[in-house]
């Protein structure tokens, strides 16, 4: 009989947290899969937001398929209400100021959206606007962050949620949590995923304590900033006279998008080619796709030729034999 009502109890508890995050209104707004890690965690865990704000679809590919942005697929698979304003300072954005008026949210919580939030929505929820930034802010504030410790061979990172203010990554932090880079192969895919994922569960620690009155926001140290920039297609192509180390690291910051490239001459044919995978070498190998950089070498273990399927080194040697780099293009 006490066992019974100790399930009874357990199941009216759960019963009534949930229903308590139930009524806490939140509008989430992000885009690619970082975000919609974070969104599904959300909605997993009884968040579930009454709008979700993200880029609009977009082309993709050699086919220029049009393609939704991943936030996009998780609120469809949970039948979220889904908003794609092109831009939130032109007519778009004031019509997406009334909607949100209308919505009257409690929280809004931002996660690699894409697009900064004018002064009249953040003063819209009544516990403000937190977002999940994957670094140990106030270190590599703006658009860029996991590239950026991948590509300074950071050991550790991590992520914070900050009550967001009208500055790029400037708002006092909420909460944090660290993350240590063991696995030096890392790529930029794999650490997203992590950060988003340890990003999500800090959130759903997080929300409760903040809506409770329980955290004291503490001010970012801004002498202590560091910035990074919108990665762009071209910032992919290698620099040979740059140490090994330093390439192999671009490699992974920038897999899959850009992807780090370089060109080969075959014949009287350039060959535009990515870099999927490679390592570091003190001494040439005459047997492996080996290429010389500033310092040391680089053994590629992977590569992909524009409009070809990815391949291994060796068969790259076999279909191209005769190619020549160009460190200068």
């Amino acid at each position: 009989m006490k066992l019974e009502r100790f399930k009874q109890f357990k199941i009216l508890k759960k019963s009534k947290q949930f229903m308590k995050k139930s009524k806490i209104k939140i509008v989430f707004l992000g885009t690619p899969e970082f975000s919609a890690i974070i969104l599904e965690k959300l909605v997993k865990n009884s968040y579930n937001p009454l709008l979700v704000v993200t880029a609009p679809d977009k082309p993709v590919g050699r086919k220029q398929i049009l393609t939704p942005p991943p936030a996009k697929i998780i609120a469809q698979k949970y039948n979220l209400p889904v908003l794609q304003p092109a831009n939130l300072k032109n007519s778009t954005g004031i019509h997406f100021l009334k909607l949100l008026k209308q919505k009257a949210p409690d929280l809004i919580i931002t996660a690699a959206y894409g697009q900064i939030l004018p002064k009249k929505i953040l003063n819209i929820p009544k516990y403000g606007c937190l977002n999940v930034h994957p670094s140990l802010l106030p270190k590599y504030r703006g658009p860029a962050p996991i590239q950026a410790a991948i590509l300074n061979g950071d050991k550790k990172t991590g992520v914070t949620i900050i009550l967001m203010d009208e500055k790029i990554d400037h708002g006092k932090i909420i909460s944090s949590s660290q993350f240590l880079i063991s696995n030096k192969k890392i790529t930029y895919q794999e650490l997203s995923q992590k950060l988003a994922e340890l990003g999500a569960d800090l959130l759903i620690k997080t929300i409760p304590k903040w809506i409770n009155n329980k955290i004291k926001p503490r001010p970012q140290n801004d002498s202590k900033a560091t910035y990074t920039k919108i990665i762009k297609k071209e910032d992919g192509k290698i620099d040979w006279s740059k140490p090994a180390q330093e390439i192999e690291r671009k490699i992974r910051a920038f897999y899959p998008w850009p992807g780090a490239f370089t060109f080969f001459k075959k014949s009287n044919k350039i060959l535009r080619v990515k870099i999927l995978d490679a390592i570091i070498a003190k001494k040439e190998n005459p047997k492996k796709l080996c290429l010389r950089c500033g310092k040391n070498y680089l053994i590629i273990k992977k590569l992909q030729p524009e409009s070809k399927k990815p391949m291994t080194g060796e068969d790259f040697l076999k279909g191209y034999a005769d190619f020549k780099l160009l460190k200068k293009l």
